[in-house]
């Protein structure tokens, strides 16, 4: 007997899913493995968004957060930003549809990319809980509006529940999101207080509040200056693949070829666009419409032989390595810190930068690595991450560190990755994938800063040193005035201050002066690097 179904029986199964029902499937892809990581995920993708809002209208920003547990396992998240607040007609769909959104399309700097963090969290809330999410939005003057929202996964569009518009008697402008979800509330270095603490380490223009369930905890503002404004660029011809320039090339609205890759593209002159079309032997002035498969390939193999220059580096906004310490003393407290900011660089025609700062001592008690991506702490899947690479990568012990992989002293070691697009490993945005111009940088950079620290400990070792011999000198200074006394008769008092007056001339005002850095460890550096470019 045969059981065997036809193609046009098992046809019948196949239908279209929706990215909310991906995502409702799957949503350990977006961050909620766990009810402990959710609660983090929903704060981190509201702060993140607020963060961006402010920032794009150059207001310096007010977060408040609250979580108050309802029942077992239940919490009611708050959210609150003075942001510009969200147009009406654009609220729904920002948060009841994902991949919804004005970043993912758009070159420069921000921490969204996707379009899904957000309506992510009102899916997780409504799974879960059941409940819908309250939005209340002010652009300032006005009305006040305030939905209430669902997530239709079947459509993966927004389903109002409830709509009210009040007046706005307090001019307030910005954005207040009420979640209620399921969760568990820790403090440990994976906790909404650690992402609260590190996100105002890297934004020190920011006043964060926190009600957490354990009462008010405040992270002050430690400057009134705005990080510098970054701006949108296009994309760069040397991060464009095949299947993009097809498109590319069917959706522009230039009428010659030459001036598509002119238009369309950053940093790309008519003579370099003519130069790129006849090296692959296809017309300048041939539409872009007409472009042939072949040709496209061809195009490409003639972008890889020209040299083109650079994508501007104003899409960047970093943090400057006078921010990157204020903000490791501000709430680390530190006796020593510093900073290093590499030059920008491009990975896949995308510009990036990489700041690294470490912090040493103090009220520091335990190592501790802190990643950032666009500003934004990356508290999970560390070992998958490059910058996690590149630091157990370094030889610590040669800058005079105890060291396994990471650094076994009271050390924190902070790395910033700037980019217009973060390669990140998965739509949770908690890695960034191993790229190795990426890792080469983030060594270069902790190597300059190792250099600072391991000049400033051999002074402090060296002072050290100086002390110890000056006290054993002084411990036994009475045993050997006693013991002159014996051989020359002089008096024992004055042998005994003789020797501590020599003690203190010879290092009581000695210090520990600045040290040169040590000849073998840039040798070494420069020898280590060659091998790597060359590899």
């Amino acid at each position: 007997m045969n059981n065997h179904k036809t193609a046009e029986e098992l046809a019948k199964q196949h239908r279209e899913i929706s990215i909310s029902q991906f995502f409702e499937k799957n949503r350990h892809l977006l961050g909620y493995d766990n009810k402990i990581k959710a609660l983090l995920t929903i704060v981190k993708e509201a702060v993140d968004n607020a963060l961006d809002a402010t920032e794009d209208a150059r207001i310096l920003p007010e977060i408040y957060v609250k979580i108050e547990e309802l029942s077992r396992e239940k919490y009611k998240i708050i959210i609150k930003d003075n942001g510009p607040g969200i147009v009406k007609k654009q609220v729904s769909k920002i948060f009841g549809k994902l991949l919804y959104g004005s970043k993912f399309h758009r070159l420069k700097q921000s921490r969204g990319q996707q379009g899904i963090g957000i309506s992510g969290c009102v899916l997780y809330s409504q799974l879960t809980t059941g409940e819908p999410t309250e939005i209340v939005s002010s652009t300032g003057e006005g009305k006040v509006h305030k939905y209430i929202l669902k997530i239709d996964v079947d459509r993966n569009e927004p389903k109002i529940i409830s709509e009210e518009t009040f007046d706005n008697y307090d001019k307030w402008h910005g954005v207040q999101i009420t979640f209620i979800a399921e969760g568990i509330y820790r403090e440990h270095k994976q906790s909404v207080l650690e992402y609260l603490k590190e996100t105002a380490i890297s934004n020190p223009h920011a006043h964060i509040i926190f009600d957490s369930p354990h009462g008010r905890i405040e992270f002050h503002r430690g400057t009134d200056k705005l990080p510098p404004e970054p701006k949108e660029i296009k994309p760069h011809l040397y991060g464009v693949e095949v299947g993009i320039l097809e498109r590319m090339l069917q959706e522009t609205r230039a009428r010659a070829l030459a001036s598509f890759f002119v238009t369309e593209f950053s940093r790309v002159g008519k003579q370099t666009a003519e130069e790129i079309c006849n090296k692959a032997g296809v017309d300048p002035k041939i539409s872009p419409r007409k472009v042939e498969h072949h040709q496209v390939v061809e195009l490409i193999e003639a972008i890889k032989e020209t040299k083109l220059t650079r994508p501007p580096t104003d899409c960047l906004s970093p943090l400057g390595e006078e921010l990157i310490i204020n903000g490791l003393k501000k709430e680390l407290n530190p006796e020593w810190a510093a900073a290093v900011s590499r030059s920008p660089t491009v990975y896949r025609g995308w510009p990036f930068q990489i700041e690294v700062g470490i912090a040493y001592g103090g009220s520091i008690t335990e190592p501790k690595l802190m990643r950032f991506a666009n500003r934004v702490p990356l508290l999970y899947q560390q070992g998958d991450c490059a910058i996690t690479k590149a630091v157990t990568g370094i030889d610590w012990k040669r800058y005079g560190i105890h060291a396994t992989q990471l650094p076994d002293e009271p050390v924190v070691i902070f790395v910033h990755m700037a980019s217009v697009w973060v390669p990140f490993t998965s739509e949770s945005k908690e890695a960034i994938a191993n790229y190795p111009i990426i890792i080469k940088e983030i060594k270069l950079a902790l190597q300059d800063c190792a250099r600072k620290l391991s000049i400033y400990l051999s002074g402090i070792r060296k002072a050290q040193r100086i002390a110890e011999k000056k006290m054993i000198y002084e411990r036994y200074a009475p045993d050997t005035a006693y013991a002159l006394c014996e051989l020359t008769n002089e008096k024992k008092e004055e042998i005994e201050k003789m020797i501590l007056k020599l003690v203190e001339m010879r290092w009581g005002e000695t210090e520990a002066g600045p040290q040169t850095e040590q000849p073998e460890i840039q040798e070494k550096e420069a020898e280590n690097n060659g091998n790597r470019e060359e590899a």
